[in-house]
């Protein structure tokens, strides 16, 4: 029996002075990654691309499988069932997830966000703007000023990271 103790406290010590593998959370990772949630698929943060950089370079596609990266400007008060991203010219890009599958936290204004999906513009009708504008908490003088269809960026995440 105490051979059998020995071992495994050899065992463990071994096991425990082992440098961490690549990718594998140590102490020092897991600090910093204490910062980050991931919600929807796990995705991979890096290379992910500056919004302003991805639409400067979008040219005429309809549509992008990417990853990008940019600040919080708002979240679904209702639900956190979409939020909308800096384009960093005073304007903001929807995100919806996908399947309808997963949140983000309503208090995430204001945060670096990662996603990685597909971009796409599309047409938003008056009825689904003024959904978003109520979803926004946003007055009733305000969603009905909305009376024109809106042809804009969006994008469907499959996974968001939010630091």
């Amino acid at each position: 029996m105490k051979k059998l103790v020995y071992v495994a406290l050899a065992t463990t010590m071994f096991a425990c002075s082992q440098a961490p593998k690549e990718g594998e959370q140590t102490g020092e990772n897991m600090v910093a990654n204490a910062q980050a949630a991931t919600f929807g698929e796990a995705i991979d943060t890096t290379g992910a691309v500056a919004l302003p950089e991805f639409i400067k370079n979008l040219g005429t596609q309809d549509s992008v499988q990417v990853k990008l990266a940019a600040s919080i400007e708002e979240v679904c008060q209702k639900k956190g069932c979409w939020m909308k991203l800096d384009k960093g010219d005073g304007s903001t890009m929807r995100v919806s997830f996908k399947d309808y599958a997963f949140f983000v936290p309503k208090d995430a204004s204001g945060k670096k966000a990662y996603i990685d999906g597909m971009a796409y513009y599309q047409v938003t009708t008056v009825e689904e703007l003024k959904h978003f504008a109520h979803d926004a908490g946003k007055s009733k003088e305000e969603i009905e000023a909305i009376k024109e269809p809106s042809r804009e960026l969006v994008f469907e995440a499959k996974g968001v990271v939010i630091q």
